[in-house]
């Protein structure tokens, strides 16, 4: 670095995180011996950015949608876990597929390398579910308003039942299960123990049960106004973006899908 004196280098390290809506770049400036680290702010491209937080926006209208329902709702942990997939896939694609994105592909194929893309990781999220173990999540409703109605259930589905605490064990459905819950939003996670489950078990649970919660009718939650709120802050802001430049956008897009 000797003999440079006060002249500044161009940047040769300047990276922007694709997984973040404002992204952090970084550039290395020498100054003489002196070597200094800038930090900046790089917004997404418009296109990029609707696809990364437009599923989750949806997302988060749904989550909040359901807690401020007054019946509860009942739902198995796969398509529990699919729906969160799906809110996770643009920022899957603008973050790990884009950065890792095939070249030597995209010169072939062209834009339909993106469906490819698309299809791995539909088939990892599909993988990712066969992999989970039973579990039921049941929305706007607090553990202590689910204790009684599940006691009912289980004894008219299984008299041999026992609980040790939060965990229930069901010897004729094959079915052991604990009660984990996220007390701010009222939401109760019925979740397997052990690998040795029943799924025909873990089906006849959930069919009685859901009958049983259906009846139920609780207050609305607080909580679920500041979701729904986040998720039209993000929707708005979204729809404000291309409004004020749909131009932008759809250079964005064609950049992105390597048609220009």
């Amino acid at each position: 670095m000797q003999g440079m004196g006060t002249r500044s280098l161009a940047p040769f390290l300047s990276h922007p995180l694709p997984w973040l809506p404002g992204a952090l770049a970084v550039r290395m400036r020498c100054k003489g011996s002196h070597v200094d680290l800038v930090w900046e702010i790089v917004l997404m491209e418009p296109f990029r950015l609707c696809l990364a937080l437009g599923p989750v926006a949806v997302y988060v209208l749904l989550i909040g949608a359901l807690n401020l329902s007054r019946r509860p709702f009942l739902v198995n942990g796969t398509r529990d876990a699919a729906a969160l997939g799906l809110a996770l896939s643009g920022l899957a694609i603008v973050g790990p597929l884009e950065l890792f994105f095939p070249h030597a592909a995209a010169a072939r194929f062209g834009p339909y390398v993106w469906a490819l893309l698309a299809a791995f990781y539909a088939l990892c999220l599909a993988l990712v579910l066969l992999l989970l173990r039973p579990r039921l999540v049941v929305y706007n409703l607090s553990v202590d308003q689910l204790r009684p109605i599940l006691a009912d259930v289980v004894d008219q589905l299984d008299p041999e039942s026992r609980w040790a605490g939060d965990t229930l064990y069901m010897p004729t459905l094959g079915v052991q299960l604990c009660l984990d819950d996220v007390p701010g939003m009222r939401n109760v996670s019925l979740i397997s123990v052990g690998p040795d489950q029943s799924h025909s078990g873990w089906r006849r649970l959930e069919l009685a049960l859901a009958r049983d919660v259906g009846r139920v009718e609780v207050p609305r939650n607080a909580w679920s106004l500041g979701m729904i709120g986040t998720g039209l802050a993000i929707g708005l802001g979204l729809m404000a973006l291309i409004a004020i430049d749909p131009q932008r956008v759809a250079d964005s897009l064609f950049e992105m899908l390597q048609l220009r």
